[in-house]
């Protein structure tokens, strides 16, 4: 309730001629910790939306994000071909503080309809770039003996064989914790694979980190190097 009752204050202070306003995040969740900040989503009639803010009320960190309903769609049209929303699943998921005109209800049922109907299908050119950078990574992994190197080497392949396991599955994608967090669902297990893949990296065995990676990769078809070609910009 702190939260929620921050939360209000804050749209509040900062535009108290808001239409809506919605706070999302973990905050709103079981997920909550003592880190979590207030992820505040408002919507303006117009100027200075849009724009993001980042700042402290109190005891409480907040991330502000400003729109027009407008400008709602247009950062949601970009972030739904990207298949990974923060603003969407904010909207879709969280508590909407105030509605003065309707304009909050209307936007939440846009989210919710569109987070239930999943992100577009990646095309076959996207899946094979992803095959093509994970097995370029895997190939760099296998001929460095520099434990520095195999360090970022195996975290690119961890995040990108998520990334990849998220896009074969259909799901919405995410960064950070919420990779982690969109990866569960979608491949019960290979999180703690890839983490104990990564932990045998770091302890000088290669083998199975490039073993669960290649379980991923077979998914869209395997490897793919020899073969690969993309034309350029003149």
């Amino acid at each position: 309730m702190d939260a929620i009752a921050t939360a209000r204050a804050v749209v509040e202070e900062h535009h108290p001629d808001a239409q809506a306003a919605f706070l999302g995040g973990s905050v709103v969740t079981a997920r909550r910790t003592p880190m979590s900040d207030l992820d505040v989503v408002v919507i303006l009639r117009g100027s200075p939306a849009p724009y993001r803010a980042s700042f402290r009320s109190g005891e409480w960190l907040v991330e502000m994000f400003v729109h027009t309903e407008a400008t709602w769609h247009s950062y949601v049209d970009r972030e739904v071909r990207k298949r990974r929303s923060p603003l969407l699943w904010m909207c879709s998921d969280g508590i909407l503080l105030f509605d003065k005109d309707g304009a909050g209800a209307h936007l939440a049922a846009e989210a919710r309809k569109l987070t239930a109907a999943g992100p577009p299908a990646a095309s076959a050119e996207e899946i094979d770039d992803r095959r093509y950078a994970i097995t370029d990574l895997l190939d760099d992994l296998a001929g460095s003996a520099d434990q520095g190197e195999r360090l970022f080497i195996a975290t690119e392949l961890v995040r990108r064989s998520a990334e990849l396991a998220l896009t074969a599955g259909g799901s919405w994608n995410g960064g950070g914790k919420w990779l982690a967090r969109r990866l569960k669902p979608t491949a019960p297990g290979l999180d703690m694979r890839l983490h104990d893949g990564l932990c045998d990296v770091l302890a000088g065995r290669i083998e199975p980190l490039a073993a669960v990676v290649d379980k991923v990769l077979e998914q869209v078809g395997g490897r793919l190097w020899v073969g690969y070609q993309r034309g350029g910009t003149p």
